[in-house]
């Protein structure tokens, strides 16, 4: 790393690499940076990144996002692709520590924080906690565009509840 070059110009020329497509290029950079200052979060959120969107490396991207949380807790970018990426990897005891602590965090979309809790909900068969968490994500909505996802959550939810439910029968004689 350049000794003239500050640790927010090698960050933004990494990201400018990132732009134009140049991935290992970025990845160096991004290696360099967090090598010359280990405390720099913003740096392992996008190796983070990195890992997890394009390499699909879950288990190494999960790293990184952990390693930017435990640096900077009030960094409200790495919240979101890092409770995706837990439920993604079925660890459930996390899903709700990350979801607690995001939804503390000034600047974190509430929204999707409560739409990713309500597709866990969803992936454990429980529905009526899933229905709260599409209602709750539906009311911190502020994007018009995902308003008709949030609904067509919500009215698949209520279908499954629909059909999980009991038929009772009366045989009339």
């Amino acid at each position: 790393m350049d000794i003239y070059t500050t640790v927010e110009e090698k960050y933004l020329q990494a990201i400018e690499e990132l732009h134009w497509g140049e991935l290992p290029k970025a990845l160096q950079y991004f290696n360099e940076l967090i090598a010359f200052d280990p405390d720099y979060a913003r740096g392992y959120f996008q190796l983070g990144d990195i890992y997890h969107e394009r390499f699909k490396d879950y288990k190494t991207a999960g790293y990184y996002y952990k390693r930017c949380t435990e640096l900077d807790a009030d960094f409200p970018e790495v919240y979101e692709p890092y409770l995706k990426l837990v439920i993604t990897l079925k660890m459930h005891k996390l899903v709700k520590q990350i979801a607690d602590k995001a939804l503390s965090v000034a600047g974190v979309c509430e929204a999707h924080i409560f739409e990713s809790l309500g597709l866990h909900a969803e992936q454990q068969q429980n529905f009526a906690e899933a229905a709260n968490y599409f209602k709750k994500a539906e009311l911190f909505n502020a994007v018009q565009d995902e308003h008709s996802a949030l609904l067509e959550h919500q009215n698949r939810i209520k279908s499954k509840m629909n059909s999980t439910k009991k038929m009772v029968y009366d045989l009339q004689g």
